[in-house]
């Protein structure tokens, strides 16, 4: 090529190439996710739990390496995280997809991410039947419409929750974290209970014919030997049972559908 026209083409080159820069769309800079307390979500907005809670609603879950700790709403991923460093599985589930993908980065900062697993959905659809412990911070009308699935969980499973009750269903066991004890928030109460065995029905024991009904963990009915019939009150924690009639009290356990009452 001619020198003069190669001259011509660089120059015509150099004039159209702001254009073109100008016309090409610009990178838009994302910055990294960061969750802020009381972003809104799909059921509630977040909120943080303190982390003494979270230790101490661990604590009351009486977690150990032999759990499968299941979080529902687990946000950015801190009860999962603080029960796979007790040695437990755990897994959250998070409906929002930036807070799954924070959660898993934290897992991996903090080296439990072969413990530590988040799914994103929704928890009313997730399967977590075989969690032995699990925690939530919801609303207390998700906690009720949750209620039917935690009952139908294995006997013995614990059920954690930060500040709000389940309806109706008392709580086994409620703790209040103090300011000395590392809670300076207006998050600092835990509830636990555990799911209690089916034990409403009729027996033929050594001690008499019981009958039993049942709500939650309450049990209310009558015992009738020899004739005579006297009022029963009892409890069921898990797969045990308590029962009392007048002065005297016997403890059994579920065994299968059979009460067997020591």
């Amino acid at each position: 090529m001619h020198a003069l026209a190669r001259s011509a083409l660089a120059l015509l080159f150099a004039a159209l190439a702001p254009l073109a820069l100008a016309q090409a769309p610009a990178q838009e800079h994302k910055e990294p996710f960061e969750p802020h307390s009381g972003q809104a979500g799909k059921d509630v907005v977040w909120v943080p739990t303190p982390q003494s809670l979270v230790e101490k609603m661990l604590d009351m879950g009486k977690v150990t390496k032999r759990d499968y700790v299941v979080d529902l709403g687990s946000g950015d991923g801190r009860t999962v995280i603080a029960a796979a460093k007790r040695g437990a599985r755990a897994m959250g589930v998070e409906f929002n997809p930036d807070m799954v993908a924070l959660s898993r980065r934290n897992a991996e900062q903090e080296g439990v991410a072969k413990k530590a697993k988040f799914v994103q959905g929704d928890f009313f659809k997730v399967d977590f039947h075989r969690a032995t412990v699990v925690t939530m911070f919801l609303l207390p009308d998700l906690n009720v419409k949750l209620r039917p699935k935690l009952l139908k969980m294995r006997p013995g499973t614990r059920v954690v929750t930060n500040a709000f009750t389940i309806g109706d269903w008392e709580a086994d066991e409620t703790q209040t974290l103090s300011t000395e004890q590392g809670c300076d928030g207006s998050w600092c109460t835990a509830h636990l209970w555990i799911v209690p065995a089916h034990v409403a029905g009729k027996y033929s024991l050594p001690q008499g014919e019981l009958e039993l009904t049942q709500k939650y963990q309450k049990l209310s009915g009558t015992l009738t030997h020899d004739g005579r019939t006297q009022a029963v009150e009892g409890t069921v924690r898990g797969r045990e049972v308590t029962i009392t009639t007048g002065s005297a009290t016997r403890r059994g356990r579920m065994k299968g559908k059979t009460l067997v009452l020591r």
